[in-house]
């Protein structure tokens, strides 16, 4: 069975750039009068986070904002914290929102009374991927082995991975139906927890970011074994590829920002102009090669149209879970 979530359709590259055009104009007739927060709907230390922070980072550097970005951890309820915060900030000016797909699927396995469709979108920066990790230690070289060393396990194995019913118990899931295997998912507050619970023996495998795990790899303290990309990562030039493995296992993370809904057209233009700034700059281009991300930038109705293509799809992967409200 095919988990692919795809990319967006030709067509939205055209909406993009026509709205690209229009933002310049727009956003020369407003300036945000007060620091911006930038709410991440995530802990501190995962993949989420230390992007978000790198944004803030370039923003400032750059002087891409005529006021400070200051970001604000909400990511309780695997991200409903900040999804109802942002809705009680309708018409805010001085509010936006990192995501990742947690966006679409936390309103899907919880009544919080939040559709995403009343958002404002403003820019997809990049797609993360996912690997399949081990302990460097272990005798684990090949997915074969992976598979069986999970099946003698008798269901005691430990994945780890970022809350319930999000990225990491997606793909985890995935892996539990094409292999016919069971493990025991472990959920932790952010990617960088799961990092070190693997390196410290807690648990036995993860399908960490790349950027989650990257320090202990280069460290020599993980492995990676297979990557859920269509291509293989140019980080990891020896890792297969699930694909090239014969398992269509692909799997994507957005990395986006929302603004609450009701935001003026001046603002919105303004917070894509930024955007589109950052996604010119030399240290965010080196940051996507060296982190295996891949920079894909979108905005406007296009986006908008991106979010609601994958809701639907993230749906369908979590009826399949049991886990759809």
């Amino acid at each position: 069975m095919t988990y692919a979530i795809t990319r967006r359709i030709a067509s939205a590259a055209l909406a993009s750039a026509v709205l690209l055009a229009a933002a310049p104009l727009a956003a020369a007739d407003w300036k945000p009068q007060k620091p911006v927060e930038m709410v991440i709907m995530a802990g501190q230390g995962g993949g989420a986070d230390r992007l978000a922070r790198l944004f803030q980072s370039i923003i400032q550097k750059e002087n891409l904002s005529s006021m400070p970005i200051l970001p604000v951890n909400k990511g309780g309820g695997s991200g409903a914290e900040a999804l109802r915060y942002l809705k009680d900030k309708s018409g805010d000016d001085h509010v936006i929102m990192a995501t990742l797909n947690s966006y679409y699927t936390t309103p899907l396995r919880t009544d919080i009374g939040v559709n995403i469709e009343e958002f404002t979108p403003l820019a997809r920066m990049a797609l993360d991927t996912f690997v399949l990790w081990v302990n460097a230690d272990s005798d684990i070289q090949t997915l074969d082995d992976y598979v069986a060393a999970v099946k003698a396990s008798g269901g005691s194995w430990k994945m780890g991975g970022t809350g319930t019913g999000q990225e990491d118990s997606l793909v985890t899931a995935m892996l539990e139906t094409e292999f016919g295997i069971k493990v025991t998912y472990v959920p932790f507050k952010g990617g960088g927890d799961v990092a070190k619970n693997l390196v410290g023996g807690h648990i036995d495998s993860s399908v960490n970011n790349p950027s989650e795990a990257l320090g202990f790899y280069q460290a020599g303290k993980l492995r990676p074994i297979a990557a859920f990309t269509p291509d293989r990562i140019d980080v990891f030039p020896d890792t297969p590829t699930m694909t090239e493995l014969g398992h269509e296992l692909v799997y994507w993370m957005q990395r986006s920002f929302v603004a609450p809904s009701g935001m003026s057209p001046e603002a919105v233009a303004y917070y894509t102009e930024m955007f589109e700034k950052l996604n010119a700059t030399e240290e965010w281009k080196t940051y996507t090669q060296e982190k295996a991300l891949m920079a894909d930038f979108l905005t406007g109705d296009a986006l908008q149209a991106y979010f609601l293509e994958e809701r639907a799809k993230h749906g369908d992967l979590l009826g399949a879970m049991g886990e759809g409200s």
